[in-house]
């Protein structure tokens, strides 16, 4: 889906917890996240940090978005 998206001029991030298939289904831009049940956060942190945690994510998927690519690309988020 996501290079179908792409394929029609909107830039699409591929935010998952498992790289290698978004690699294997042709996503150009790609955003880790933590973990399967969780991809978008982590329910062992305090909240506050948890917040911080779910920000990161959400400010490196838009950096990605933003960045032009031309092959596929792994956006690791920044510690």
């Amino acid at each position: 889906m996501v290079k179908e998206v792409e394929r029609a001029g909107i830039p699409v991030v591929h935010m998952c917890t498992v790289v290698p298939i978004s690699l294997t289904v042709g996503a150009n831009r790609i955003v880790p996240t933590i973990a399967i049940p969780h991809p978008l956060g982590n329910p062992n942190l305090e909240p506050k940090e948890e917040k911080a945690l779910r920000r990161k994510l959400v400010e490196r998927a838009l950096e990605a978005l933003t960045t032009e690519v031309t092959e596929q690309t792994v956006f690791d988020v920044k510690k």
